[in-house]
């Protein structure tokens, strides 16, 4: 026997305690450095992508060094925490949490599986214990004979009685896997400690004819010949087609809206309001002298109407940063505008649009349109932009779905503006009449901060005075 007072030290594993999963965030450490532990106690708690665990410690000990703090995520295998154990503590208990480990074997007490009568009790993420169950008692006499031990059917096949049989000992990921290689348990000759089935066990009884690796290797060279002839473009006639490169603006713009639009969580809301009365206010204000020279259109108010909305409803101008894992609010608007050019469609911004008067955004709209019709619009000038206008309307389309330009939490829709019939102070009358929409990165904008922004913009194109109250 080993000398009692001799010490060592043993390094605790994280367990796979979801079957299959690589990785677990540490949640609360139970113990310290300097404290006492003994077998089967909790020392951590564990969340992984299925459910947050408690893990026990399998042995004896004091706790020496707790190698991660709360709040990281550890890999499976890598030693947590460092416990000095005397020399008598049970040296077959840690070999089976650490295989155990290795395997993949942890379970959730949710996903325990009921124990038949006699098994002896399993800890979470350990195999069967060999130690007799002293924090368990035993609580009626079905299950005073052990049926998990191999030793106990021995002695008791020795003095004539029937052996026991229980099916087959194996965990629920290695039972998994011979339903998946279709191995019958009961044929497995198991290598584990007390019978236990092992991965390698069930591999090795797998007939070699039915090996799944050869098939795995095959697939890949079976399908490559259809991956290959499916990549070209079909084409019917070459002779009445015409291939344009990507490349430049529309390039990059195709980058941009790909990654966009399988990034963020598009939402897109939809609003039909009367604007009537804006397309008064905008002839009124061509006349006005201090809107002289300037460009003055329905767009102008729209973009006044959306930087009084994001002034009312500031969270909706943020963006979504991935790798901090934080959202950004903006306290400055740069407005972008999209147009569309000869090189393709461009989206430069109007900077600190929010602090401009309306003749200065005006005259900022008129300079962003007329730059970028003459191919003259800088890189500084897209770049920075916080929310988007789309004018669709200028085509005549009603409305449409519009991508989030990168980095930006929302963008808006302008459809056609129609002479509509319209209930009208308890009358149809015809009415000017346009549909907005809203789309919004679910990320950061839930349903009533994008409704709301929404709605304050159809509010402010149906009373255009609000452009005074609510600013």
């Amino acid at each position: 026997m080993t000398d009692a007072s001799v010490a060592s030290v043993r390094e605790f594993k994280m367990p796979d305690v979801g079957e299959g999963l690589t990785e677990a965030e540490i949640l609360k450490w139970y113990v310290q450095p300097g404290d006492t532990v003994t077998d089967g106690q909790v020392v951590c708690e564990v969340e992984t992508a299925k459910a947050a665990v408690e893990l026990p410690i399998p042995y004896d000990g004091v706790v020496r060094d707790l190698h991660f703090p709360e709040g990281t995520t550890v890999d499976v295998g890598t030693a947590i925490i460092a416990v000095e154990v005397a020399g008598g503590a049970p040296a077959d208990v840690a070999p089976q949490a650490a295989a155990a480990a290795a395997a993949g074997t942890a379970k959730t007490a949710q996903e325990e599986e009921p124990k038949p009568s006699g098994r002896q009790p399993v800890l979470v993420g350990y195999g069967v214990s060999t130690s007799s169950t002293r924090r368990r008692p035993r609580k009626g006499p079905e299950v005073a004979v052990p049926q998990a031990s191999t030793a106990l059917q021995s002695e008791l096949n020795g003095h004539g009685a029937t052996p026991v049989k229980d099916r087959p000992l194996a965990k629920p990921p290695v039972r998994k896997l011979a339903k998946d290689l279709g191995v019958d348990l009961s044929t497995v000759v198991p290598s584990g400690p007390d019978g236990i089935i092992t991965r390698e066990d069930v591999h090795a009884a797998v007939p070699v004819t039915t090996t799944p690796e050869p098939e795995a290797a095959q697939a890949p060279a079976a399908q490559a010949p259809a991956v290959q002839a499916a990549a070209p473009v079909t084409s019917y006639d070459t002779t009445r087609e015409t291939r344009i490169p990507v490349k430049g603006v529309r390039k990059a713009t195709a980058a941009a809206m790909v990654g966009s639009a399988f990034t963020a969580p598009h939402v897109t809301e939809f609003v039909t309001v009367d604007v009537t009365r804006t397309l008064k206010l905008v002839e009124e204000l061509k006349q006005d002298k201090e809107m002289q020279g300037l460009r003055v259109n329905p767009l102008l108010l729209i973009a006044k109407a959306l930087l009084v909305a994001i002034r009312r409803n500031p969270d909706i101008n943020a963006s979504w940063d991935e790798a901090s894992q934080e959202i950004v609010v903006k306290h400055y608007v740069n407005l972008g505008i999209a147009a569309a050019t000869p090189r393709g469609l461009i989206v430069p911004n109007i900077k600190d649009a929010h602090a401009k008067t309306l003749p200065q955004l005006a005259e900022a709209l008129g300079d962003l349109v007329s730059t970028a019709r003459d191919g003259k619009t800088s890189p500084a000038a897209m770049q920075g932009g916080t929310v988007t206008i789309t004018n669709v309307g200028v085509f005549g389309v009603d409305t449409g779905t519009p991508i989030l330009n990168p980095g930006e939490s929302a963008i808006l829709a302008v459809g056609a503006i129609r002479l509509q019939p319209w209930v009208h102070k308890g009358k149809v009358k015809p009415r000017q009449v346009t549909t907005l929409a809203l789309s919004f990165d679910h990320r950061l904008v839930d349903g009533e901060l994008g409704s709301k922004v929404l709605a304050d913009v159809a509010a402010i194109l149906e009373q255009p005075k609000r452009l005074i109250t609510w600013a």
